[in-house]
């Protein structure tokens, strides 16, 4: 498949993700990102060097799904209501919007299957393209819910546990949390961690929609 529209889809998604994040963060009160100008769906504002260039590169030449990230989207937590909390929900707003990525992916599939409008090149193309959508959303999703802070997974953990655990377990990997991510990136240990999830996902949504 064409690496460049893999790449599209890629950056998309990951664009959106971080466009969630400061949204959300923006709906409980938290400006910062719109003050900024990274309350946008523009994907120059999003490029971070390693989660957008190098990261996805690695994958490429190693053969590893396609996946990276963008330049997170700034938040000041001090401006949130309860903002251990609210940075819970904030946090999962990224993966919960993948999810809805790829569960349109999956509708649309499902609509040129039964809908025949299209020649039969064009659907096997798009819904390659689509499939590969919905792989990277998914991908994305589970990745980011890992708790390893800074991921999402890290937020929405400390939003959950009792704040004395939380704000061991934040300072736990304030410094090398980041370092984590890569080191599992960089080794390939992180599929092993994150392709059963992720098939699992893919295969619920895959037999909702009956493809």
């Amino acid at each position: 498949m064409d690496i460049f529209a893999i790449l599209v889809i890629l950056f998309f998604s990951i664009v959106v993700h971080e466009f969630a994040h400061g949204y959300a963060a923006y709906c409980y009160g938290d400006d910062t990102a719109y003050l900024l100008g990274r309350l946008t769906l523009n994907p120059l504002k999003h490029i971070d060097l390693i989660g957008t260039i190098i990261v996805p590169g690695i994958c490429y030449i190693s053969g590893l799904p396609m996946f990276g990230w963008a330049k997170p989207v700034p938040i000041n937590a001090m401006r949130l209501p309860n903002p251990r909390k609210t940075m819970g929900i904030v946090g999962a707003a990224g993966p919960l919007v993948n999810f809805t990525l790829a569960i349109l992916c999956a509708l649309v599939i499902k609509i040129l299957l039964v809908s025949g409008i299209f020649s039969a090149e064009t659907t096997d193309r798009s819904i390659m393209l689509l499939a590969v959508g919905i792989q990277i959303n998914v991908l994305l999703a589970v990745f980011n819910l890992m708790p390893i802070p800074p991921l999402d997974g890290g937020h929405i953990l400390a939003a959950l546990l009792p704040l004395k655990a939380a704000l061991a377990y934040t300072a736990m990997f304030r410094r090398y949390g980041m370092w984590i991510v890569i080191g599992l990136v960089l080794t390939g240990v992180f599929k092993y961690i994150l392709y059963p999830p992720m098939y699992f996902v893919i295969n619920i949504i895959g037999k909702i929609f009956g493809l």
